[in-house]
């Protein structure tokens, strides 16, 4: 079924597509701006000498690292001189980066001069590089590209150099030249994926380090076991510094454990965030959700032990650090826990963290953000949007329609994370790519020359098609259903408008939940109808052939409030954001 809509897609996409066939070739002479640099960073993303490379390191993960140490050289920096930094390195499956954000409004609210290099960016490539929680500007982002990449290019005349890094590659040696020549005061380091192997590791001397919450993610790189994860999460631990960790299932603790033994490196888990709420004290967080909890508890931990470690005084007393060999045939020991200073509460309360339980109001439509992509992530993702959402009052006259926008990509397991989000009771579930236009050839930030438009619109048909038969098997529970269809996955073109909505040919198309869109612009349109002042209406004409779209839409319509859910990528989220608030793109 899906190829049979694949068949019908391939016609209609061939004209609007077309701008996104894009050269990998190198650039040339390229003119010092920052749409050139992004154009010419594209190109690391798919170059021939990088899948060479790829192919070269597949089956030995430690030439990974030797490569970024060959990489890192030719740049003109020595892995000693990341030393100067005064690192705080974190991993984890989920919630590192809101780890990293807490960990680093913290620190900032003492006044210091903080540096924040996380990944993936949401709408602009130079979000991934922060300088006092802010992107570095395109000014900036722009001279420190050239600087790298002409060192790179210069040095590939030598036969033993070659090649140049790949994409994070190549942003996390320019992250470092950022952070060096800006004399930061530290820099939050959140590790791409996994740890033992990733390019950020060549870090030989952090202050600290940190693992989130551990779950199953990436497993055709890290493994497919909880075991198999935290073992290459804990090959960041380095000899006598200290880590701490969230609290863990008790087999990848050990092998937390384990790994810090080896590296003598003294292990300590986080208390949690309760226990620094003395008395009727209740800490106020930036990030919103149960389990930004555990998060600010780790940041907690971090902030205070680089402050202590780098000879900050006032913090109150804690207990000295033990040795790592106190981890020897015990279970990890509890951090001890102190009083936190009006920095760390300003901090906890102040960190911004987009994409992540975000909530934007826009009028009758308010749109709920949070880039969950693993099972465990997206339960707490859940949690927090039946709170927020589900249980506001709802409208006196009950016409409140729930939207599910959702994307996934990679090796995830999109079918588990689709049955997680059943208990939410949406009226319409919308699938699409993470593409903000069929054609992405004028936006530099948002090209991906990994994914083709065809790949994703095939799984988001497969999505749709497992949406519904999830629907079927719980059909027959819960009265709240509509009534069962058969997604077949055809494409049904607009005529003259060339607006493309995917929708399953079934008996009873009224009651279908299911449709997908080519990309996010009408996606969101067909689900704002007009009502977001941020986008432009649908077409009123020739957009939705199909009576599931055109219902839906009158239902949209005249809806006292709209409440979306857009979940299940970040790259996801990013697009939309970038749809629905046109400042985070200037």
């Amino acid at each position: 079924m899906v190829a049979r809509g694949l068949r019908a897609l391939r016609g209609a996409l061939r004209a609007a597509a077309a701008g996104r066939r894009f050269s990998t070739r190198p650039a040339r002479a390229p003119a010092m701006d920052y749409q050139d640099a992004i154009r010419t960073l594209n190109t690391l993303q798919t170059n021939a000498s990088y899948l060479e490379q790829v192919k070269r390191e597949r089956g030995d993960p430690r030439a990974q690292l030797e490569a970024m140490h060959g990489f890192l050289e030719r740049s003109g920096l020595k892995v000693e001189d990341l030393d100067r930094l005064n690192i705080i390195h974190v991993t984890g499956t989920k919630g590192k980066g809101s780890a990293c954000a807490f960990t680093e409004c913290i620190l900032r609210s003492y006044g210091l001069k903080t540096g924040f290099y996380s990944s993936p960016h949401l709408v602009q490539v130079r979000e991934r590089i922060r300088i006092n929680g802010q992107p570095i500007s395109k000014e900036l982002f722009s001279k420190y590209f050239w600087l790298v990449y002409n060192r790179l290019e210069e040095t590939k005349q030598d036969p033993a150099h070659t090649s140049m890094p790949a994409y994070f590659r190549f942003l996390t040696i320019m992250a470092f030249h950022v952070f060096l020549q800006e004399k930061v005061d530290l820099a939050v380091v959140e590790v791409g994926i996994g740890g033992a192997y990733d390019c950020t590791n060549i870090i030989r001397a952090p202050v600290v380090c940190g693992v989130s919450s551990l779950g199953i993610d990436h497993t055709s790189i890290l493994g497919d076991t909880m075991e198999k994860i935290a073992w290459q999460k804990g090959g960041i631990f380095k000899p006598g510094v200290p880590a701490f960790t969230v609290v863990q299932p008790e087999r990848p603790l050990e092998v937390l454990r384990d790994r810090a033994q080896e590296r003598e490196c003294p292990l300590y888990i986080c208390p949690e965030l309760d226990a620094f709420e003395g008395g009727h004290r209740v800490l106020e967080l930036g990030l919103a959700g149960a389990h930004q909890r555990s998060n600010a508890a780790l940041a907690l931990q971090l902030a205070r032990t680089w402050l202590q470690r780098r000879g900050c005084r006032g913090l109150g007393k804690l207990k000295d650090m033990s040795p790592g060999t106190e981890l020897v045939g015990r279970s990890v020991p509890l951090a001890p826990t102190f009083q936190p200073t009006n920095a760390m509460i300003q901090g906890l309360r102040d960190t911004e963290w987009l994409g992540r339980t975000q909530v934007l109001p826009h009028g009758p439509v308010t749109w709920y953000l949070d880039g969950a992509h693993t099972t465990s992530s997206v339960q707490a993702c859940v949690r927090w949007f039946r709170q927020a959402a589900l249980n506001q009052d709802k409208p006196h006259d009950g016409s409140e329609v729930r939207v599910l926008l959702f994307n996934a990509t990679g090796d995830r397991d999109t079918a588990a994370l689709l049955k997680l989000l059943l208990p939410c009771h949406f009226d319409y579930a919308v699938f699409c790519p993470n593409f903000t236009e069929v054609s992405v050839a004028n936006n530099a930030d948002q090209q991906n020359f990994n994914v083709t438009l065809e790949n994703a619109l095939t799984r988001c048909l497969e999505n749709q098609q497992m949406w519904t038969r999830l629907l079927e098997e719980k059909g027959g529970q819960d009265p709240w259903l509509p009534a069962p269809l058969r997604a077949g996955g055809l494409l049904q073109p607009a005529p003259a408008r060339g607006t493309l909505l995917l929708v399953p040919p079934a008996p009873r198309p009224l009651n279908s939940p299911a449709l997908v869109f080519p990309c996010l612009a009408q996606a969101l349109r067909w689900v704002a109808q007009g009502r977001d002042p941020q986008l432009a209406a649908p077409a009123a004409t020739g957009a939705h052939l199909h009576p599931a779209a055109s219902s839906g839409a009158v239902l949209l319509r005249e809806a006292t409030a709209i409440r979306v859910l857009v979940t299940g990528s970040l790259h996801l989220v990013g697009g939309v954001l970038r749809l629905l608030d046109p400042a985070l793109s200037q």
